[in-house]
């Protein structure tokens, strides 16, 4: 019993869950302490420095130098008193994930002394090494300049005992090395192009934020059978594995009791979530074994994106401390259900009110009408673009496998919203827009409270779903970042806004009535873009075939989804509404696409390492143990005796043989198609070569390691199965 897997196994069996200790008061008394919130500013801050902040905050008014080293000198009290002893410019580079460097507050001073120090140019402005983070030609290795600069509306946190400013990160030449520059952009362009619309129904509306809810799913592993798994450590995913013999047909995971050891380990999670002002309300088991999902109450989108990147640091920091890994790849297992990360939008004014909940009045309900019809043609102009937004060699396994929506790009509104949009698109006259009364459900059972039908049902299969009073994008993944879909869905529905009203105004200008100016240009973009709208299954064959009639793209690998952001559609796009450049787009491109590339290569690495110094080797040993036993029964039997009783040593020391000889043929083949792909210059060929000719063998190769798995002794399989991770308690 020396066998790693088997000790491995035996750790994770014995695990106790950890002790959580609680602070004593109430969680709305602790929540958003280490964040430096509305409230510390008011007590940290000067009159005039609290002002400037908010006025930057909700108008987007520059801070002068002057007030910054006044926020400067509060905000390092602040952080000193809650025990920050460093602080960083925290950002999101395109690598995905965030950085950091870290300085120390203290300063050398006479007498061999040191003090704390902070100044206004320190918060503003960093110059961090720009030459090491992706950037896709933007900058060479020996130009290493680039700049970080403080983003004041998402508020600074401490983490470990250091105090992390959110910043925008930037080469020496302006151009964005980051997720958040142009997040910003896409944000504050679609607040103007909202407002401008708004106006058309209510001049109070003088601001237009959009919010976003992210769910966010995961697995959990014991850390002993993560560190047993080679190739889960370095590509995130399981390359070998056959299936459990249960997993999760039963349906009996999804909402189910959450056990004793993960709850500790939620509980704690979600007090560190809390105490850094993220507002995590939901916790629960989803549709797969040892997987689980969380989401927070919605909020501003670029503070939105900020708490969901420090929420997965959180996660994997929280998980080590009771002996968990979390998986948040996109399709950790294969066979059963991978992860997402749902993308809640909506638009709120600063009147408060949502812009996508229908009305109770003819005006709103137009107004509603409006933003509705505008977002569907906005998707419907862009879906290549929104789906090359969330491509990744992980969400490549994951869509369109009747767990994710599939890789075409569709809305989903519910029936009686599709019904307006046929009415509004077949009349020619004025429409009396008055809200329809709420059905009730469930009425007259006892103990059942009045439920009210939604005007919408929850279509799960589609990619972008209209749910009541936002839209859902369900074709996130798991590890990805929110950014790039939150650049993505402001900008194109803040330029078919600015189309919108130059369509309006041209008729208005031409003595059309309003209303029926607004009337006539959503009747004619309802024709333009229905084709988009789908109420059915999206997992369906049919509607596969349905959408290729439509005209609808089904790009099913990066690669190819990737094309999107080099188009001149898509060029042209962001360069009139300011938020990336040409450069700045073909930059992050080539950055993806070869993000792409290595993760197949990795992958094909560590496949053929694995199967070649891990599974064939046991395979042989096992082998080798049927063959003495087949030679010591011949000696000890007659031949009838023999003959009978070794057949069944003889067929599967015959399957070993076959199975061991696919393996080796294979991975020989992948590794010469690997050397062809590695002489490819061309990033896109290359990642092609790597798509088509390389990643084919994983499938060919995995069938035969998981068919070995069956055959092999369960004492000398080197890898923790699929039973044992997913069930592990």
């Amino acid at each position: 019993m020396d066998n790693i897997r088997f000790k491995a196994l035996l750790m994770a069996m014995g695990r106790q869950e950890k002790e959580v200790i609680f602070p004593e008061n109430k969680a709305s008394e602790y929540f958003g302490e280490l964040t430096f919130n509305k409230s510390a500013m008011r007590e940290y801050l000067t009159q005039e420095a609290y002002h400037q902040v908010m006025s930057s905050i909700e108008m987007g008014v520059k801070i002068d130098r002057k007030i910054a080293d006044q926020v400067a000198a509060g905000l390092k009290s602040w952080a000193i008193n809650k025990g920050a002893t460093h602080y960083t410019h925290w950002f999101l580079p395109l690598t995905g994930a965030t950085a950091e460097k870290h300085d120390a507050f203290i300063s050398p001073v006479e007498g061999g002394k040191a003090m704390e120090n902070f100044s206004g140019n320190e918060l503003t402005q960093q110059e961090p090494d720009a030459s090491s983070f992706p950037s896709g030609g933007i900058r060479s290795t020996f130009e290493a300049r680039g700049y970080t600069a403080w983003d004041p509306t998402s508020p600074a946190f401490i983490i470990n005992r250091t105090l992390c400013i959110p910043t925008v990160f930037v080469s020496y030449t302006g151009e964005a090395l980051d997720f958040k520059t142009p997040l910003l952009k896409a944000l504050y362009t679609v607040d103007k192009a909202a407002v401008d619309v708004c106006q058309y129904f209510d001049k109070d509306v003088v601001k237009v934020f959009a919010t976003l809810g992210w769910e966010q799913e995961y697995f959990l592993v014991d850390s002993a059978l993560y560190m047993a798994r080679p190739d889960l450590i370095l590509t995130g995913r399981t390359l070998f594995g056959h299936a459990s013999a249960k997993d999760q047909q039963l349906e009996d995971h999804y909402f189910g009791t959450i056990p004793q050891r993960v709850m500790a380990f939620m509980q704690e999670f979600e007090l560190e979530a809390h105490r850094l002002g993220i507002p995590v309300k939901t916790r629960h088991k989803e549709v797969a074994p040892n997987q689980f999902e969380c989401a927070p109450v919605y909020e501003e989108a670029n503070l939105s994106v900020d708490h969901n990147q420090l929420l997965m640091h959180i996660l994997d920091n929280i998980a080590r401390k009771h002996e968990f890994t979390v998986l948040l790849h996109e399709k950790p297992y294969q066979g059963i259900n991978g992860s997402g990360k749902h993308n809640n939008w909506s638009l709120m004014t600063n009147t408060g009110e949502n812009l996508l909940t229908p009305g109770s009045t003819p005006k709103s309900n137009l107004r509603f009408l409006t933003f509705l019809v505008n977002i569907v043609k906005a998707v419907h102009d862009h879906a290549d673009l929104l789906r090359a937004t969330i491509a990744s060699p992980g969400n490549d396994h994951r869509l369109g496998g009747n767990e994710a929506p599939p890789a075409i790009m569709s809305v989903f509104i519910g029936t009686q919203l599709t019904n307006m949009f046929n009415l509004i698109e077949k009349s020619s006259k004025r429409l009396k827009l008055n809200a329809e009364t709420d059905s009730e459900l469930l009425k007259n059972l006892p103990k059942i409270p009045e439920i009210l039908v939604d005007n919408t049902d929850r279509n799960r299969t589609s990619p972008f779903a209209f749910t009541g009073n936002k839209f859902e994008f369900r074709a996130v993944g798991s590890g990805q970042s929110c950014a790039p879909a939150m650049i993505t869905i402001n900008l194109i529905v803040a330029d078919q806004l600015m189309n919108f009203k130059k369509d309006v105004d041209k008729l208005i200008s031409g003595k059309v009535h309003k209303e029926e100016a607004i009337l006539k240009v959503l009747r004619q973009y309802i024709k333009d873009s229905k084709n988009i709208l789908f109420e059915g299954n999206n997992y369906s064959s049919e509607w596969i075939m349905e959408a290729a009639k439509r005209g609808l793209s089904h790009h099913l690998v990066t690669p190819v989804a990737l094309q999107a952001f080099i188009s001149d559609k898509t060029i042209n796009l962001f360069e009139r509404n300011n938020v990336l450049s040409s450069r700045e787009l073909i930059a992050r491109h080539e950055i993806r696409i070869e993000n792409y590339t290595k993760k197949i290569q990795i992958e094909s690495r560590v496949l053929g390492d694995l199967a070649t110094n891990h599974i064939i080797p046991i395979a042989i040993k096992y082998q080798n143990t049927l063959i003495e036993n087949v030679k010591g029964l011949k000696q000890v039997l007659d031949l009838k005796t023999y003959g009978k009783l070794s057949q069944n040593q003889m067929e599967t020391i015959t399957e070993i043989s076959e199975h061991v000889s696919k393996i080796k043929t294979f991975v020989n083949e992948m590794i010469e198609e690997r050397k062809l792909a590695n002489k490819i210059h061309e990033p896109l060929d290359k990642s092609m070569a790597y798509c088509d000719k390389v990643k084919p063998y994983f499938d060919k190769i995995r069938y035969h390691v998981d068919k070995l798995e069956l055959l092999v002794d369960d004492e000398v399989w080197p890898l923790p199965k699929y039973r044992e991770m997913l069930f592990v308690k």
